[in-house]
């Protein structure tokens, strides 16, 4: 049996009510785990963790989008994360049994099906990205939903799928197929002075000089009244969670400012946290037939 995984996000982090309608529709079905979902009210976004088989996937997904696309109007939505739709981007990821190639297709055939049910524009990114520039969330998500309403009609900005105009209500969908999932991560610091998150978030990024798989921003957390580097790092093998976490350190301490916490959002794959263990342990020599729970698969 194939099984995928699934990790929408939704421009909705505040509205428990409307949060849940919209992940009631991935829940208790035959052939889908819903792992956790995340709500964040400072970002005003959800995201969602699902695994199972392909066909049922699909189906939820599109019956998830149809209610995003209903009960979320980006005329009115605000929120500290970069974004350009309702259901604002959907990306899919091998989990068992299932090739990376398959999963390109899955997510051709699920933008396309998107766009024809409900006519909101598809931008491909990711394994399905029509170009070069198109694989970077960043430049499809550049200016937002309001700076992307005013460029749309020009050809590097126009969508893969449908007119070059937003959806009035819902914008537009992101859909892309990549190897691993990507691992969000917020480093909260010991400071309510967002440039201080900001100049450390900058550092970090790829874009601005930093890490070249990481993607990071620094914000504000009002509940907590602390700053965080909010990060999605998006190949945690070439770049481990360590060494990015030790560079941020090293730019704290400019500013004499301590790290208080670290947040994992969502799931990652146990790699990424062996590698810090092995890193911060100094372990030697270590093999994954010293974790014990890895030998329950050969009973």
């Amino acid at each position: 049996m194939k099984y995928i995984h699934a990790v929408p996000n939704f421009s909705e982090g505040s509205n428990k009510d409307v949060i849940e309608e919209i992940v009631n529709q991935v829940r208790d079905i035959e052939g889908i785990k819903v792992i956790d979902y995340f709500p964040d009210p400072d970002f005003n976004r959800t995201v969602v963790e699902l695994i199972g088989k392909p066909a049922v996937v699909k189906e939820a997904l599109l019956n998830m989008a149809g209610k995003v696309f209903e009960l979320i109007d980006m005329e009115k939505q605000t929120g500290n994360h970069p974004r350009i739709g309702a259901l604002d981007t959907l990306p899919i990821f091998p989990l068992a049994r299932i090739s990376l190639e398959e999963c390109i297709e899955f997510a051709e055939e699920l933008g396309k099906e998107i766009y024809d049910r409900y006519k909101v524009p598809i931008y491909f990114s990711g394994e399905n990205a029509r170009t070069e520039e198109r694989k970077n969330l960043d430049f499809i998500r550049k200016g937002q939903y309001e700076g992307l309403k005013v460029v749309i009609h020009q050809p590097e900005r126009a969508p893969d799928l449908g007119e070059p105009v937003l959806h009035k209500k819902a914008g537009a969908t992101i859909i892309s197929a990549s190897q691993s999932g990507h691992v969000s991560v917020n480093v909260i610091l010991g400071t309510n002075n967002l440039s201080i998150a900001k100049n450390i978030a900058k550092a970090v990024r790829g874009p601005s000089g930093g890490f070249s798989t990481v993607r990071s921003l620094g914000i504000y957390f009002e509940e907590r009244n602390l700053t965080a580097v909010s990060m999605t790092m998006l190949d945690t093998n070439k770049t481990p969670i360590y060494r990015v976490l030790k560079l941020i350190e090293l730019e704290a301490e400019r500013y004499g400012i301590p790290i208080v916490s670290t947040q994992l959002v969502g799931t990652l794959h146990q790699d990424a946290l062996i590698n810090c263990a092995e890193y911060f342990l100094k372990i030697e020599n270590f093999n994954y037939d010293q974790i014990i729970e890895n030998h329950l698969a050969d009973l």
